[in-house]
């Protein structure tokens, strides 16, 4: 049995407001869906705040009690956490911002400071209850630095991480100041699920607009992590309701409402008093209806507000509108003996939710965005049972719920068109007995069958199994001992390097990506080391020149068309003879593409043409640049050039020049025992396919290639630098190095 870590910002169970309040079990969706976990697989422990604040003096008490009669591990807060975690950055700042509302959207420093310590203290709860096989499974918004935090602090861990609302388009979550940040957060679990494809989709987006982590369609790299991506629609806990549905207090309940009610025909409304859920729009809907059908005083409408947040100023304000609107409706529809609308602000019992949703003729689910919204699918789970026949209601429903992606039998409206509500209610009363049913039977096989232990089972399975599926590359580097070994025992060793990707990470800028104060000093080592440095860029020589020049290191620039070496300060060519008949075709097609690629710039060099497209809108410009690749291998077919497209690049350069020939010249003059080549993209496999024996082969970073060894990135690769910077040289190194200002000199 696998042991199943559950980690949210609250616990199932809640404190009482006193030590010796009894404990009670907690409300929600997630508490209700966790029920339905396979007891018989996992063993499933919870971690989260209590719910309340605690005296430090009562925390060890209470710490005792929830995990011996619980299995809860308590994380404690203090007021200005909750405040500042809870009510500030995650209710009044990501709340907002995940549903679409910027309007509402509050941000600062300090709330953010308070999020971060929070989810390091969940953190540090975590590692000290976790043991390496454990399952981590973190939820929600409140936690998005959780994985990252934990995959840190111990890699082998399992750590999967569900977001139960709406992920947006990239658009809406750039806005947040600290958007990267809570990216990287939830790109440290092994597994990200959501739930619709259309959620995994904006947060593919978002990963490469603002990281610009290219991804497949269920992984994502980032450095040396691959998480894995995956649609799981929650469910309900259908077995709960099915119980409910046989008890005496449901049929007790059920009768009481079936006599308040006799002569009407029921609209039910049930969600929490949020923004989100569309509420002001949705009596905009009943009235038009009210004031428009000949049903109108037939029907009443059972609108439910569950209160929530009402500490926060915007909730506040929203319950007051609604109340002021239902006031106002029911005095222009209301008669002495009917009053349309119920509204009702307070949780309701189980027992008499389930008797609400099985004598409703319609449930009226129209938020303006949900994550999925579970209203929906209670509402059909309870719509089973009828004393005398099956006689099944209407699901009206949002299609910006995401719900709407699997109960296609709804009635699927836009929650902004109040007509288009209006005229569904219509539709929906008048219904035929035969579509109902038919209508009903096929969403609730669906909602019973996949389940909320359908949900956990399935995201717990594919966590258990991420790392086993996930697609290994041809060629990984198993041991780092190997090259280094290779290395000490070389007489006569060299390094041929590429630059970007290779030593240094992409930037928005070509310019910008200049050697920091890390790398500048991993080439201080490796000069003073008895190794034999070339730099092999794509670089032009005046860039080479300007950041490397002051290094005894060959610099080759142009992917092997110009070469300086150590100590001398004029540029050599390798290639006298080139044609460059090419290049102004090139540019021209370059300017045109350019024209309708906002953002990108084109680099003209000796030997090639470059189309950067790294700082533009990165779907539209790949797209643009398939289309560039396209047109350029129908334009120079016959042309004696290579076509390469790279990471946010087209270059177009001489076939004459490439990173191997350069390669195979200097190898050519020198008697070198240990060559290692290192790079990251298609114009580095040319040195890959050079002959020779004493060739160690590295490839950094993702996609197929030539090389024998592979390395994650370039952090990684750089510490396997500063590693081989440090190697005692072999004996006749020692000679040889002895002899290099000489040579150096003259």
């Amino acid at each position: 049995m696998k042991k199943v870590i559950n980690v949210a910002n609250r616990l199932p169970v809640t404190l009482g407001s006193t030590a010796s309040s009894p404990i009670r079990k907690s409300s929600g969706g997630l508490v209700a869906a966790l029920e339905g976990v396979n007891n018989d697989e996992f063993q499933l422990q919870s971690l989260g705040w209590p719910g309340v604040v605690v005296d430090e003096q009562n925390q060890q008490a209470i710490s005792s009690t929830l995990k011996n009669d619980y299995d809860c591990i308590p994380v404690f807060l203090s007021e200005d956490e909750v405040d500042g975690y809870y009510h500030g950055l995650s209710n009044s700042s990501l709340w907002p911002l995940l549903h679409y509302n910027r309007v509402y959207m509050r941000y600062s420093e300090a709330d953010w400071q308070a999020y971060v310590a929070v989810n390091q203290k969940f953190a540090n709860a975590v590692l000290a209850s976790a043991q390496d096989d454990d399952i981590v499974w973190v939820h929600d918004y409140h936690l998005m630095l959780l994985p990252e935090m934990l995959r840190k602090a111990r890699p082998a861990l399992k750590v999967g991480f569900f977001l139960h609302t709406p992920f947006p388009s990239s658009e809406i979550i750039r806005c947040h100041p600290r958007r990267t940040e809570l990216i990287r957060g939830l790109l440290g679990a092994d597994l990200i699920g959501f739930h619709t494809s259309s959620y995994l989709r904006h947060f593919r987006s978002s990963a490469l607009q603002l990281l610009g982590l290219e991804s497949e369609m269920t992984t994502i790299t980032s450095g040396n992590h691959v998480s894995s991506l995956g649609v799981f629609p929650i469910g309900i806990n259908s077995g709960s309701f099915e119980q409910e549905l046989k008890r005496p207090e449901f049929f007790d309940t059920l009768v009481e409402y079936q006599n308040n009610w006799a002569d009407k025909k029921i609209v039910l409304s049930v969600e929490r008093l949020d923004y989100s859920k569309g509420l002001l729009r949705r009596l905009e809907a009943i009235e038009t209806f009210l004031a428009n059908s000949e049903q109108a005083k037939d029907v009443v409408f059972v609108f439910i507000g569950v209160p929530t947040r009402g500490e926060v100023k915007e909730y506040q304000e929203l319950r007051e509108k609604i109340e002021g609107e239902v006031g106002r409706i029911n005095g222009l529809y209301a008669s002495v003996q009917h009053s349309p609308i119920h509204f009702i602000h307070q949780s309701i019992p189980f027992t008499a939710l389930c008797a609400l949703y099985s004598i409703a003729d319609v449930a009226l689910v129209t938020p303006l965005v949900d994550g999925m919204n579970l209203v929906a699918k209670e509402f059909i789970a309870c719509q089973g049972y009828h004393p005398e026949s099956y006689d099944p209601g209407v699901l009206i429903l949002s299609e910006f719920a995401g719900a709407a992606q699997e109960l296609l039998n709804a009635i699927i409206v836009n929650p902004y068109d109040k007509l288009e509500v209006a005229n569904s209610l219509e539709k929906a009363l008048t219904m035929p007995l035969a579509e109902r049913q038919e209508r009903m039977n096929y969403m609730t096989a669906r909602v019973m069958q996949f389940d909320s232990s359908h949900w956990a089972d399935g995201f717990l399975m594919q966590l258990i199994s991420h790392r086993e599926k996930l697609p290994q590359p041809q060629n990984m580097l198993a041991n780092e001992s190997i090259i280094l070994q290779a290395l000490q025992q070389a007489k006569r060793p060299a390094l041929f390097l590429d630059y970007d990707g290779t030593l240094r990470d992409f930037e928005d800028k070509p310019e910008d990506a200049t050697p920091d104060l890390h790398l500048k000093g991993i080439f201080t080592q490796l000069a003073n080391s008895a190794i034999d440095i070339f730099i092999i860029s794509g670089r032009p020589a005046s860039f080479l020149e300007q950041w490397l020049g002051d290094y005894p290191f060959t610099l080759i620039a142009e992917h092997g068309n110009r070469y300086r070496l150590p100590g001398e300060s004029d540029w050599q060519s390798l290639n006298n003879n080139t044609d460059h008949n090419w290049k102004n075709p090139v540019v021209d097609i370059f300017r045109l593409y350019e024209g309708s690629t906002p953002g990108c710039t084109i680099e003209e060099k000796q030997t090639s043409v470059v189309w950067h497209y790294r700082q533009c809108e990165p779907v539209y410009a790949k797209w643009k640049a398939n289309q560039l690749v396209h047109d350029l291998y129908d334009m120079l077919g016959n042309s004696p050039v290579e076509i390469h497209h790279g990471k946010r690049i087209v270059e177009v350069s001489s076939i004459h020049i490439n990173k191997g020939r350069a390669v195979e010249h200097f190898i050519n003059q020198h008697n070198y025992d240990r060559i290692i080549c290192a790079g990251d993209d298609q114009t580095d496999e040319t040195m890959f396919r050079v002959e020779s024996d004493a060739l160690i082969s590295i490839k950094i970073g993702e996609g197929d290639s030539l090389a024998q060894h592979r390395i994650a990135g370039v952090i990684p690769f750089l510490n396997l630098l500063q590693n081989i910077s440090n190697l005692t040289p072999h004996p006749d190194q020692e000679q040889e190095q002895d002899q290099l200002p000489q040579k150096l000199a003259g």
